[in-house]
């Protein structure tokens, strides 16, 4: 999706990271970047408008159960790497290191937490 006006970060890496956003999973310069292309782009804001409104919802249906930590971290993994592949970055790790290969000119730090 775009919304065919020139912005600092592009409507699909925008949406692409919406629940990052959501779930305040982003570093402080990365939320600060989303939260910039959400404030001038009405598409963008609109959709992510309506991605909050499904996690509250489903917050207040769940009676406020809880996922077990194991299936939580799960989901941020797959989420991570959902991310990651969206983006052509691909990240293998080796006994000697982690290699990360960037197929884009955006790079980006994550944070474990």
């Amino acid at each position: 999706m775009s919304c065919g006006e020139p912005h600092e970060t592009d409507c699909d890496e925008v949406l692409a990271e919406v629940w990052l956003l959501l779930d305040h999973e982003c570093g402080e310069e990365r939320d600060a970047q989303l939260r910039r292309h959400l404030d001038e782009c009405g598409p963008c804001l609109a959709r992510y408008g309506l991605e909050e409104k499904v996690k509250m919802l489903l917050a207040r249906t769940c009676g406020g159960d809880r996922a077990p930590e194991e299936l939580h971290s799960k989901l941020r993994e797959r989420i991570r790497a959902t991310v990651l592949e969206q983006a052509q970055v691909s990240v293998e790790r080796t006994p000697s290191g982690t290699v990360v290969e960037v197929n884009q000119t955006r790079v980006e730090t994550w944070r474990r937490t």
